[in-house]
């Protein structure tokens, strides 16, 4: 964690990139937001695991096929976040996590599957239906709620 942490501070990023809490992991940082993780794992954690795992391992190494693994959910988050959508960008995001589930059991054998592995393989029909996933999220409206929830109020109607 303390890495993670390190690669975060150090890592110079575009200005208009955001960027995670540099206490992340700590209770005070609070809970990261749906973009905050987006970051974290599109940028933050694949330098921060390629530089942990990816140092002078075998090919036929557990860290290896750890990094392998968790470099194809970071592939399949970075296509499916991207502006534009091509036939090819669907094909390539279904291609990775396809990959990712189908390998979880083999590294991870106490992981039962839940209804969210299932799911990330019909954003594929979502993303040939409706375009790219940036033309549909929800972070707007998750940023309006967050908004007013910090309202203060007296849970009492028009007082």
């Amino acid at each position: 964690m303390q890495h993670i942490k390190q690669v975060i501070a150090e890592t110079a990023t575009p200005s208009w990139l955001g960027s995670v809490p540099l206490n992340f992991g700590y209770a005070a940082a609070g809970h990261l937001k749906a973009d905050e993780w987006r970051i974290l794992a599109t940028v933050y954690l694949p330098i921060a695991l390629i530089d942990l795992w990816g140092r002078n391992i075998s090919t036929q190494s557990r860290n290896r096929a750890l990094l392998n693994h968790t470099m194809e959910l970071f592939c399949a988050t970075r296509i499916v976040c991207l502006r534009t959508m091509t036939s090819a960008r669907r094909e390539a995001y279904l291609f990775h996590m396809t990959r990712y589930i189908t390998k979880l059991k083999e590294l991870h054998p106490h992981t039962k599957y839940k209804a969210t592995h299932h799911l990330v393989l019909h954003l594929y029909n979502f993303l040939l239906l409706f375009g790219p996933v940036r033309s549909w999220w929800t972070f707007p409206f998750e940023r309006l709620i967050g908004l007013l929830q910090r309202l203060p109020h007296n849970h009492k109607f028009c007082e």
